[in-house]
């Protein structure tokens, strides 16, 4: 299972187990909560109204007096109000009140006038000076149907004298508890809704920085030239930033170290040739010999100086490009004009070799890159195909543009390259024979042209061509 994949459903689980349980307290809490507050509201209801029937039932007159003309119209009221979009049109509420033995001597419905209410909680315990209650179904035959009972005692100065009792059915309070159900899990489904977006953006951000550090270790695993990853915005200096900086300066003392010794290495076998043949002729020169010996062995020592100096400074110059991590200096460059002045350069070389080239290069082809870098990879590119071409062959150069890239292209007259070398033309230090009577290059122009190219973005190829003889290179750069 991938990492973002654990992340969201840990996340998630979490999240999942504590909106259950909130959302199971809040649920379980809502109708016992509003019975409480219902129940309260009867507390006072039944209080205040007690005092207010104390007099009538004091003087006898409960049934007939002030306070039942009173309480007998709330049946007909019809407030007309809006409460949170419920339409309230009626009084639920009920009143009875009985004497000090239990019996009801008045009830806003007269249904229960003269019945014995003393075995009734609410009664029961309010005519014993306790706080009087009950909750039960109006009806036996619907066990639903329950009523709310609230009692007050009614007092003739400290003594009891009977019990008003304030009813309510608490079917009344289920659209209330409904609605705050309904809101409790709209809130919660939405809560749960931004909960996922903010686990997803979470998740990603985790994910997508992860991957970048996963594909830059990679691409350097792989020996590419990678750029350190950049975080973005929302990783901000976080530890994720740290990370990549530390495994930057790792992969930047990992590779300065196997370079150097991977350099070290490859120039000690590379200088040993040349350093033989040089000791050998100076040894030789030690000696007496003829005249024309003598500067045949001289003329070897400066050919292997020379070549000493080549392959130093060749490798210094690859060192350079190699070390790149993005090119430096960057201008817009005429491929085509430069093609043409590292042509004239060496148009020596041209000449003592009898070459002639078809220049279809064209103008006006430009792209932004390092215009140094560029010519001394043309100067490389044009050099190989001179010394691989036979004397009086054509050099045939190509530049177009196909979409947003150039293609350019040299094509030569020489052998081509054979099939066991074509897979290792690019690699340092290795080399094919000149022709007769000349030696290996230092094997490192079509290495320093393939770092150039992967600077800039381009794609270089060497084919053989099929049919005549000869080689060509095509060079694809973003223009």
């Amino acid at each position: 299972m991938r990492i973002g994949l654990r992340l969201l459903l840990g996340f998630f689980l979490v999240l999942g187990l504590a909106l259950f349980v909130v959302l199971r307290v809040f649920l379980e809490e809502v109708k016992p909560g509003t019975r409480l507050a219902m129940e309260d509201s009867l507390v006072d209801t039944a209080y205040s109204l007690a005092q207010l029937a104390a007099p009538d039932l004091k003087a006898g007159t409960i049934a007939s007096g002030p306070f039942a003309q009173a309480m007998r119209a709330l049946p007909t009221l019809q407030p007309d109000a809006n409460l949170w979009g419920f339409h309230k049109d009626r009084i639920h509420t009920r009143v009875s009140i009985t004497d000090a033995r239990g019996i009801v001597v008045f009830d806003t419905r007269e249904a229960a006038v003269g019945e014995d209410h003393s075995r009734w909680n609410d009664v029961y315990k309010t005519l014993r000076g306790q706080y009087g209650a009950r909750s039960s179904a109006e009806s036996p035959d619907q066990p639903d149907s329950t009523v709310m009972h609230v009692a007050a005692p009614v007092r003739d100065g400290g003594r009891i004298i009977g019990v008003l009792t304030v009813s309510r059915p608490n079917a009344t309070l289920e659209p209330y508890i409904q609605r705050s159900r309904n809101r409790i899990l709209a809130w919660s489904w939405g809560l749960l809704g931004i909960s996922l977006a903010i686990g997803l953006l979470f998740t990603w951000w985790m994910v997508s920085s992860l991957s970048r550090l996963r594909g830059y270790a990679l691409a350097v695993a792989q020996g590419e030239r990678a750029e350190l990853p950049r975080m973005g915005r929302l990783s901000g200096n976080t530890e994720f930033t740290d990370l990549a900086q530390a495994v930057e300066r790792m992969r930047l003392k990992l590779e300065d170290k196997a370079y150097v010794e991977r350099y070290v290495h490859t120039l000690t076998h590379e200088l040993k040739s040349p350093l033989a043949a040089i000791r050998g002729a100076a040894e030789l020169l030690q000696s007496p010999m003829p005249e024309a010996d003598r500067q045949r062995f001289a003329g070897n020592i400066e050919r292997q100086t020379e070549r000493l100096q080549q392959l130093i400074d060749q490798l210094l110059g690859l060192a350079d490009v190699e070390q790149m991590r993005q090119l430096r200096d960057v201008e817009s460059v005429d491929l085509a004009a430069l093609t043409r002045e590292v042509l004239q350069a060496l148009e020596p070389r041209l000449r003592l070799q009898g070459l002639q080239v078809a220049d279809r290069l064209g103008s006006g082809q430009s792209l932004r890159g390092n215009r140094f870098l560029l010519r001394q990879a043309l100067h490389n590119l044009l050099d190989n195909a001179i010394d691989f071409s036979p004397p009086g062959g054509l050099l045939t150069l190509g530049l177009v543009r196909e979409g947003s890239q150039l293609l350019w292209t040299l094509r030569d007259q020489g052998p081509g390259v054979p099939d066991y070398a074509l897979g290792r033309i690019f690699e340092r230090f290795y080399s094919l024979p000149r022709g007769e009577g000349r030696d290996k290059s230092t094997g490192l122009g079509l290495c320093f042209v393939q770092e150039v190219s992967g600077l800039h973005g381009g794609e270089l190829r060497v084919e053989n061509v099929e049919g005549p003889r000869g080689c060509c290179v095509t060079w694809r750069l973003p223009g």
